[in-house]
């Protein structure tokens, strides 16, 4: 693995949640000498884990360390089936069974860290269907508003395609040309990967079904990225109409192009610009509920 330069290192550290009973492990980082305007926490997608937010293979990569630098504290978590928990939840836990857990999480970290004007969730893939499912339950307990990448509502793929227990899927899907990732990325992305539990497997043949009555639910702004070399998402302009008509209670959705990217946007060489955009996505949420930016 490539190692970061120390100052960089320095800024993010590891952390351990108590989720009702349920260790939740991640990476945290604030800013140094300021109380947080916001907390982000950061979900990952399948296969993966909190380290995605924290890309190795170059410094402009990392969401955990552009954050903190911006004022926000950063906390990107290991959701429910890995990490700490991984050995508890050995089958991972349901959609909403993980929207409770991550509730509980963010309950305990709050009471404990200062969180500024509140909760920002920015998902990727898989974690992208947490945060609308996270949202949509408890009436989305305050948070400020969601920005996800690399998830929709209508597969490109077959059933049989998706990732499962035995396979991540096919490369190509995943990451797209070597062109858009910086040297090394594949030496040092070997750290983030982890098993997908068996019940991520069994929600994401359901995805296409209970996604309407979630996206029916969710009353706080949204923003969806697509990545240019998106292929497990349909995200022709037809899809992506259907796609916002969904969000009937949301005072704002919008959806954003990135080009020059692949699925796992944070880890390539689009990630700084897609990190600034969401970042920025979370100003206007700021502004939007009359919180100083």
């Amino acid at each position: 693995m490539t190692t970061a330069p120390s100052a960089v290192a320095a800024e993010v550290r590891r952390i351990v949640l108590d989720a009702d009973g349920i260790p939740l492990s991640g990476l945290l980082s604030a800013p140094a000498r300021t109380p947080p305007r916001a907390v982000v926490v950061a979900l990952h997608g399948g296969g993966m884990n909190s380290g995605y937010f924290h890309g190795q293979a170059h410094p402009d990569l990392s969401l955990a360390v552009l954050g903190a630098r911006l004022g926000y504290t950063v906390l990107a978590l290991d959701r429910p089936g890995y990490g700490e928990s991984a050995a508890r939840l050995p089958e991972g836990q349901t959609l909403t069974e993980q929207a409770s857990t991550l509730h509980s999480a963010l309950r305990e970290f709050t009471s404990r860290h200062a969180s500024g004007a509140g909760v920002f969730l920015l998902a990727h893939s898989y974690g992208g269907k947490l945060a609308l499912t996270a949202a949509a339950h408890e009436a989305g307990a305050g948070l400020l508003g969601l920005d996800i990448s690399g998830c929709g509502h209508r597969y490109a793929v077959e059933p049989d395609e998706l990732p499962n227990t035995q396979r991540h899927g096919p490369w190509t899907r995943n990451w797209g040309a070597l062109r858009l990732y910086p040297p090394n990325t594949f030496g040092s992305s070997g750290a983030l990967v982890a098993p997908v539990p068996a019940q991520e497997q069994r929600d994401s043949r359901r995805w296409q079904e209970v996604f309407p009555d979630v996206a029916s639910r969710v009353r706080v702004p949204v923003r969806l990225t697509f990545a240019e070399y998106e292929s497990w998402w349909h995200h022709d302009e037809k899809t992506v109409a259907d796609l916002v008509a969904r969000f009937t209670a949301a005072p704002r959705v919008v959806v954003d192009r990135q080009p020059d990217a692949g699925h796992n946007i944070s880890l390539g060489w689009a990630a700084r610009s897609y990190h600034l955009r969401a970042l920025a996505f979370l100003e206007d949420c700021l502004a939007r509920t009359g919180h100083e930016v």
